[in-house]
């Protein structure tokens, strides 16, 4: 049978080293995305020797710029025949205000608008594995923000706070999660949200971002890697993860109102449009 293909966006530190260790073990083909090469291709090699897996690869990606997206997304087309598993793990924490080549504010690109493009430009390789394996499946790494949108400061322009702008891209994720599994009902391929940490205190953006930097528990990457692979996720979709069980998610974040402006939003910022050749998406309003 064919090797199975997994996509997993920040792979050099936290979470995202110990999901692509794990998942490296499975003897699956595991593309590592980092936005820099030293540091990425140090985790590489360390992560090919101690699994001794050597579909391991790496590729370069700065989510916070459109154009490197679009740029990784050519590369994996021309790559790979499909994509099974992809896992946007973004999780970047400015204490001040910055902005990318693109004009956004560097939290909301990095954290929500590349991950909304990539997953958008990538869905005909994963239904392309529906075709070949049955299913595939997207998992967005985020916390059930309360922050709610401001559509009319979306980039923070006006007023900034960088716990506000941190917890504004994670509810933009469980929006796009949302809708986005909507629209894709009935196709093979699923689209969760995972809170990979222990909900023992209302979410802080900030707690948020320590725990993901520092050395995460095995525990925290282990219940993504079973929403990755274990069967009996095979069919869940449109849901808000934790430890391998829904939890509630946020009453905005299911806002279907929210969840059309922010799509129609996100559409027209990364030029989704003028893309061609990318899978239709039912109306996410519907």
């Amino acid at each position: 049978m064919e090797n199975k293909v997994f996509v997993v966006t920040d792979t050099t530190s936290g979470i995202g080293k110990a999901l692509a260790m794990d998942l490296a073990k499975t003897g699956e083909v595991l593309v590592m995305i980092a936005p820099n090469a030293e540091q990425g291709n140090t985790i590489l090699k360390e992560i090919r020797l101690a699994t001794q897996n050597f579909n391991v690869s790496l590729e370069l990606c700065d989510l916070s710029i459109m154009s490197s997206v679009r740029n990784l997304a050519e590369i994996l087309k021309s790559k790979y025949a499909k994509v099974d598993v992809l896992i946007n793990n973004a999780g970047v924490y400015k204490t001040r205000r910055g902005v990318t080549v693109d004009g956004f504010e560097e939290m909301f690109a990095a954290n929500y608008l590349g991950p909304f493009l990539l997953t958008n430009l990538l869905l005909e390789m994963l239904q392309a594995a529906v075709h070949a394996n049955g299913s595939a499946r997207v998992l967005n790494i985020t916390a059930p923000s309360t922050v709610q949108i401001n559509f009319d400061d979306l980039q923070s322009e006006a007023n900034f706070n960088s716990l506000k702008a941190f917890g504004a891209a994670g509810m933009a994720n469980l929006l796009f999660t949302f809708s986005l599994a909507r629209g894709l009902e009935s196709t093979g391929i699923t689209v969760n949200a995972i809170y990979p940490e222990p909900i023992k205190k209302p979410f802080a953006p900030l707690r948020l971002f320590s725990q993901r930097m520092s050395r995460p528990s095995d525990n925290a990457a282990e219940s993504i890697v079973r929403a990755a692979l274990a069967p009996e996720f095979e069919k869940t979709t449109g849901r808000l993860l934790q430890a391998g069980e829904e939890i509630e998610a946020p009453a905005y974040a299911c806002d279907r109102a929210a969840q059309q402006r922010l799509w129609e939003m996100s559409e027209r910022l990364t030029d989704l449009l003028a893309t061609k050749g990318s899978l239709p998406v039912n109306d996410p309003s519907l």
